[in-house]
Parts: structure tokens; C-alpha cells; sequence
């Protein structure tokens, strides 16, 4: 129900913009991010911003990166400027949904992309 796209290969301080969007039967969405995990470690929070518009960030992206989320298509996006290569990571965007009403909301993940920052 979480499709993302939009990583690729860039140089540092270049610029990539992930965008997620859900799909499918949802009654509503509540807060929607993006994460990322390198091989051997936890995946982590990168960005969130909840269904109010407020947003928060890891503190190795603040200034870089803008999470910002369209309620009316179901998007997230994630801009990302100043890439470093420490910012090279699988991405996965995250929501947490209510399919039907009356029960909690639960989190979806996407299928994670890839980005990749070069030196």
C-alpha cells in the first residue's frame, strides 16, 4: 500500500527527492516519514511530519533534508540537499493508517530505495 521512488546515485552535495505514496483502501493517515537502514545497522528515523503538518528530524539532516506531505493525493516527499555519503542508506517511507474506522492506526512501510552518495 506504500510505494516509494526516487533514489538513485548522486555526488556529494548533490540534491535526490524520494517521494511515497499510498494507495489502496485507507480510511485515514496519520503520521507518515522516512527511514533509512545501512547493512549491520538499526534502521533509524530520518524525518516525520504528522497529519497537522509538523514535521521533526534526525539531527544528521536538519538543514538538508524537508519532509513535506500532500493529504489530499497521500504523498510524503523527502528533499534532499547537501548529500553526504554517510547519508547512503536504503529509505523507506512509512505510514501509519487506518484501513477501516474505529480501529488503530497501524504502521506500513514501503519497499525501501536506495540512495547512494559518492565521494
Amino acid at each position: 500500500q506504500l510505494q516509494a521512488c526516487g533514489g538513485g546515485l548522486v555526488q556529494a552535495g548533490g540534491s535526490l527527492r524520494l517521494s511515497c505514496a499510498v494507495s489502496g483502501s485507507i480510511y485515514s493517515i496519520n503520521g507518515m516519514g522516512w527511514y533509512r537502514q545501512v547493512p549491520g545497522k538499526q534502521r533509524e528515523l530520518v524525518a516525520r511530519v504528522t497529519s497537522a503538518g509538523s514535521t521533526n528530524y534526525a539531527d544528521s539532516v536538519k538543514g538538508r533534508f524537508t519532509i513535506s506531505r500532500d493529504n489530499a493525493k497521500n504523498t510524503v516527499t523527502l528533499q534532499m540537499n547537501s548529500l553526504k555519503p554517510e547519508d547512503t542508506a536504503v529509505y523507506y517511507c512509512n505510514a501509519d493508517l487506518r484501513v477501516v474506522p474505529v480501529t488503530a492506526y497501524r504502521p506500513y512501510w514501503g519497499q525501501g530505495t536506495q540512495v547512494t552518495v559518492s565521494s
